[in-house]
This record gives C-alpha cells, sequence and structure tokens, in this order.
C-alpha cells in the first residue's frame, strides 16, 4: 500500500496506475471504495460526504472456482 494522497489529486490517478493495482478511496466518515482510475471519481449512493483521500493497494488475486457439478447431481462419468 501506498501513502494516502489529498482527492484534489485524483486527476494525477493515471500516472500512478500499475497492473495490479486499484485505488482505495475514503470519505471523513472511513467510508471505502475500491476503484481503477477513472476520469470522474465514483461516489456510492450512501455516502454523506464526498471523497477526501486515495491510496494504492493491490487488487486480489484472481482465483480459480470450485468445479460444477453435473446435471442431476449424478458423479461425473455416470449415467
Amino acid at each position: 500500500m501506498s501513502e494516502w494522497v489529498p482527492v484534489d489529486r485524483w486527476h494525477e490517478c493515471a500516472r500512478m496506475e500499475r497492473p495490479g493495482v486499484l485505488f482505495e478511496v475514503v470519505n471523513a466518515e472511513g467510508q471505502r471504495i475500491l476503484t481503477p482510475c477513472v476520469k470522474t471519481l465514483p461516489v456510492p449512493f450512501g455516502w454523506t460526504s464526498p471523497p477526501i483521500q486515495f491510496r494504492i493497494v493491490a487488487a486480489a488475486r484472481p482465483r480459480h472456482s470450485s468445479p460444477i457439478p453435473p446435471p442431476g447431481g449424478k458423479p461425473a462419468g455416470q449415467r
């Protein structure tokens, strides 16, 4: 994670963007969102105050899901 940056520097996010990172944005109440660098910073509907700062955080690593069972609950290979 990086240091917090004032939200008035959001226009610099494209320069800070790297593969595998997102931006964590926080408001005065401590509410947080994760977002990629976008031209207009998204503000969730439920936020009662505007964003005040952001920082770079590592994006969650993708993971494989469990196999989907076959239809009818029969083990694979049986009919």
